[in-house]
């Protein structure tokens, strides 16, 4: 559905005036025919009217008040859901490219998603500044996505229902949480051809045909008996047609919103010599490299995992002015997991904490703590954890090497 309303002078009064669906969906400040801004909303009534407060110089700085003082009307188009929202304003700004979009945020600075050209190929997302079709072949791209963050959520909420093969360290990890097919087998390798077929045509915003195609092949399905399959793709209708997007939602309640913070933590050690710890930081599925923390360990006993763990936490714990974490990981097993429990009980800090197990060949094998949070935050989970063990041994590594100076 598609309104235009006409805002002529674009003062507040005018905009309260018109009847603005309180829906999700892509807003265009229009001069004219000429398109000046594309933007999506939880709420179109609220997104609209927020351009017209008091402080939108300080929100959203001078190139967007300027945009707003040369408009001369808005058209809004309704979606389902945040989520198709967040597509149609990529397909839209890739098709206008408006003036406003393209001062705002170069070409280079956007987020695409991409699906590789492989034997079993994968769903990527990557800057523009980093897109590059000599060395990475691509099948398909969509965006330009203003947002990574957002475009983070929008892949997790997706991949629950068709799931895809990613840049996992690890991929039976995330086929035991069902994000990513076991392609060893002949009939899932199948129908992951089949879901990726799927997430095409849904980031071509064509989900009535991709909604069509499901209830056929459903009925196909039943028709041979095959019903452990037909149920599949009838909870995969169902989940489109109940797009739960509340990470999103939540995402455009403010136009600045706090991330997701975690943080992890790791020691590194030769032979007990040289122990130092670090702290890594992912929000919302990107890394803070500046919010990284390095420790040179004083009281733990050499060796000992779970005594440099307490250290490293309860001096970080010290430092009030860092943000607390909203979730702590920690690179091992019950021990390590449950002293950190104990350090943040004692320091009166109720912050959930999961425990990567690692393999003998320490590859991540599974985790330990609150499911739920495993399967939100999966991913990021082992981003932060790869990131502290990576970090951990380049910093004992610098500081090894000043010990052996003469």
């Amino acid at each position: 559905m598609q309104c235009r309303v006409n805002t002529t002078a674009m003062h507040l009064e005018d905009v309260q005036k018109q009847n603005f669906p309180d829906t999700p969906g892509v807003y265009r400040f229009m001069h004219g025919k000429k398109i000046l801004y594309i933007g999506k909303a939880t709420s179109l009534k609220d997104r609209v009217r927020s351009y017209f407060s008091n402080d939108l110089m300080k929100t959203r700085g001078p190139l967007l008040v300027d945009m707003v003082t040369n408009a001369e009307h808005v058209v809004v188009t309704q979606t389902d859901s945040v989520l198709e929202a967040l597509i149609l304003e990529a397909e839209l700004i890739k098709k206008h490219q408006p003036t406003y979009n393209t001062k705002e945020k170069d070409n280079k600075s956007y987020n695409f998603v991409v699906i590789t050209k492989e034997t079993f190929p994968r769903v990527l997302i990557e800057r523009g500044r980093t897109l590059s079709f000599d060395t990475t072949p691509y099948q398909a791209v969509y965006g330009p996505f203003p947002s990574q963050s957002q475009l983070y959520e929008a892949l997790k909420i997706i991949r629950k229902i068709f799931p895809f093969k990613t840049d996992a360290s690890d991929s039976r990890l995330y086929t035991q949480l069902g994000l990513e097919p076991d392609v060893t087998d002949a009939s899932a390798a199948k129908a992951y051809k089949e879901n990726l077929r799927h997430i095409k045509l849904f980031f071509q915003g064509k989900k009535k045909e991709l909604i069509t195609q499901l209830e056929k092949r459903m009925q196909a399905l039943a028709k041979e008996k095959q019903f452990e399959q037909a149920a599949r793709v009838r909870n995969q209708m169902f989940a489109l047609t109940h797009l739960r997007d509340v990470s999103l939602i939540k995402h455009e309640q403010t136009i600045v919103e706090a991330g997701f913070r975690i943080e992890a933590y790791d020691a590194a050690h030769m032979s007990g010599t040289n122990s130092v710890g670090v702290m890594t930081v992912v929000e919302d599925g990107e890394v803070k490299k500046s919010a990284y923390r390095k420790f040179i360990l004083r009281t733990a006993k050499r060796g000992d995992d779970v005594g440099s763990l307490e250290e490293i936490l309860t001096r970080r714990l010290k430092h009030d002015e860092w943000p607390l974490p909203d979730l702590i990981v920690v690179d091992g097993s019950v021990g390590q997991r449950n002293r950190a429990l104990e350090v943040l009980a004692a320091a009166g800090r109720n912050i959930p904490v999961i425990g990567v197990v690692k393999n003998d060949k320490h590859k991540p094998e599974r985790f330990l703590g609150t499911e739920d949070m495993v399967k939100k935050h999966g991913k990021d989970i082992l981003l932060a954890n790869n990131e502290a063990h990576r970090y951990a041994i380049t910093f004992y590594r610098t500081k090894h090497r000043k010990t052996l100076r003469p």
